[in-house]
């Protein structure tokens, strides 16, 4: 049964079909914008508009913006020598917050899985392999997800530019901060394991 109208059956139907909005969510976000001003209306909607238009990667790194180059790569304090690669921008955030890491990124957009049809060609590796040829590089750090499509993207880049010469680095996974070691898989032990450092 259609509680509501057409049109706010359909701003339900649409925000409720974005990542991680339930029904309940959707219909709170909707009531929200109905009861916005028409100038906040407007506004969110034309920066919905000008994201979608105007946002594409960045021709160094691969990372979303809106300049030729993004604001990372065009930071000369940078280490140019040290490329991490990661399969979203939501990880290179993830990093840039720890305030930790210098170097440069490489944003895959993926990672190969077999099983879902992705494969080398469908990620963006060959822009790596490509920024690669510059002499500057002497580390690239796998950052990809420790799932089975983060561990075989990260094997398969591995293999790629092992023979280049160029150091490759993974970065070490283990048990989370809090975590009960008799709830933490094998996989997950064995990295904390071997990833462990001197105290």
């Amino acid at each position: 049964m259609n509680l509501y109208s057409g049109y706010i059956n359909h701003l339900i139907d649409e925000l409720a079909a974005l990542p991680g909005i339930g029904n309940k969510s959707a219909q709170r976000l909707a009531f929200y914008i109905i009861g916005m001003s028409p100038e906040r209306v407007k506004s969110l909607s034309d920066s919905i508009a000008d994201a979608k238009a105007h946002v594409h990667y960045c021709k160094c790194c691969q990372n979303l913006t809106d300049a030729e180059v993004c604001p990372i790569c065009q930071d000369e304090k940078r280490d140019k020598s040290t490329i991490m690669v990661v399969e979203n921008p939501r990880d290179l955030a993830a990093y840039e917050r720890t305030g930790k890491y210098s170097g440069l990124y490489h944003v895959l957009h993926g990672a190969i899985s077999p099983m879902l049809g992705i494969g080398p060609g469908d990620i963006r590796l060959k822009e790596l392999m490509e920024r690669l040829r510059d002499d500057t590089v002497k580390e690239v750090i796998i950052a990809t997800n420790s799932s089975l499509e983060g561990e075989t993207t990260a094997m398969y880049i591995s293999k790629l530019i092992k023979p280049v010469g160029i150091r490759v680095t993974r970065i070490a996974s283990g048990v989370p901060v809090g975590g009960d070691l008799e709830y933490i898989d094998e996989v997950t032990l064995l990295r904390a394991l071997d990833g462990r450092t001197e105290l």
